[in-house]
């Protein structure tokens, strides 16, 4: 497996990789010469003509630099699920997916591309996760909550049950969100509120 990114989140994905046994095989980064990797690959910049045949995973925590990546990546796209997670096989997954240790996904669940369901997070049954989303660790989806792309879901956050919340929000760290969220806002508290 290629890994894009040679940071915090990348060593995650490596540690999920191997926990299922797979090989980190090469190591993107475009501030390569900047990064400090302790795995056996060295960081190089990224080239659609190394290693074709072989997935990748953009292991990169910030929603927006995932997203922007993606679309300049030829190599096609593996999964990192850890193999303490709990998913339901009725979930459907998208491509890209990184799902980190003890995180579980109930039944009839749809997570898109690229979406990160982080240590110990609960996407509970029938929630839709969008493109590029991140559902940071410890947090709450309740049962038929809709978070759309490229929103974060802050860590410890509760996000109660048939709640959508918009498209590039940020929800606060362990905020409670009662209500539907606009697009491009921002919540925090308990109950969450609008601050930005």
């Amino acid at each position: 497996m290629l890994i894009y990114g040679a940071g915090g989140q990348a060593k995650v994905v490596a540690s999920i990789l191997s926990a299922r046994g797979e090989r980190v095989i090469g190591v993107f980064d475009d501030h390569w010469q900047d990064v400090e990797w302790s795995g056996p690959c060295v960081p190089a910049t990224y080239s659609p003509l190394l290693m074709r045949n072989e997935q990748l995973i953009i292991a990169i925590g910030n929603n927006f630099t995932r997203r922007q990546i993606a679309g300049k990546i030829v190599h096609s796209f593996g999964t990192a699920i850890h193999p303490t997670a709990t998913i339901d096989r009725s979930v459907r997954l998208g491509e890209g997916l990184v799902v980190v240790h003890r995180a579980v996904i109930q039944v009839d669940s749809c997570i898109g591309d690229h979406v990160i369901v982080n240590t110990a997070a609960i996407v509970d049954h029938e929630c839709v996760v969008g493109n590029f989303a991140h559902v940071g660790p410890g947090a709450i989806l309740c049962g038929g909550v809709q978070v759309s792309e490229c929103t974060l879901i802050g860590a410890g956050s509760v996000v109660l049950p048939g709640v959508k919340v918009g498209k590039e929000c940020v929800v606060g760290a362990g905020s409670v969100v009662l209500w539907d969220v606009p697009d491009y806002t921002k919540v925090a508290g308990n109950p969450a509120k609008i601050i930005h």
